[in-house]
């Protein structure tokens, strides 16, 4: 069964060469991608077969999948593993056992769990200060530093959007601007006094 995987920017279909490869870019946008498809699901569409079933009495079968062939041994534990249960990760082949292992111990820096909102963060310094609304003077650069900064990290893979990223330096921007007029208008206040 066939499917493509298209472009979150422009929907346009992404070739197969750009998949499990570590930062691509869209053909037509330009968009900085990653596209990590489940690697039994990539052995499949690009061998066009599943597992294997044994076929003569001695053949090495699969330690999940006694009924299958095995293709390669698990790199952790050495265990035998189909083609569905190969997991190839950072060069190696690992049982999905090991996987888990080694995701539960972090020692998986190629597999990732977790990410961190920038977006969220940029806007919750924006805004969450104005309660004190003093040390906006502190966080309305640093939300302009976070923006800037963290601009193309990767954002939620439910809405990526820089939505959050735009409001919260728009929010810094206002602030700033606030502070100027402030800082001015005492300034002139001063000023006029000291005359």
């Amino acid at each position: 069964m066939a499917f493509d995987i298209v472009c979150p920017d422009c929907f346009r279909t992404l070739p197969r060469e750009t998949w499990n490869t570590p930062r691509v870019r869209c053909g037509s946008c330009g968009a900085a991608l990653q596209v990590d498809v489940f690697p039994a699901r990539f052995a499949g569409l690009a061998a066009g077969k599943a597992a294997e079933t044994i076929l003569a009495d001695g053949e090495v079968g699969c330690f999940y999948h006694p009924g299958k062939r095995a293709a390669l041994p698990c790199d952790g534990c050495g265990r035998f593993l189909c083609s569905l249960c190969d997991v190839e990760l950072g060069g190696r082949h690992i049982c999905p056992r090991c996987l888990e292992t080694q995701r539960k111990k972090g020692r998986l820096d190629t597999l990732e769990t977790e990410r961190t909102l920038y977006d969220q963060i940029a806007l919750s310094l924006a805004i969450l200060p104005m309660i004190v609304f003093y040390l906006t003077v502190l966080t309305a650069p640093a939300t302009i530093f976070v923006s800037l900064r963290y601009w193309k990290r990767p954002g939620s893979l439910v809405r990526p959007t820089k939505f959050r990223f735009v409001l919260a330096m728009v929010i810094a921007l206002l602030q700033i601007a606030g502070w100027t007029a402030i800082g001015v208008a005492i300034w002139t206040a001063r000023r006029s006094v000291w005359r």
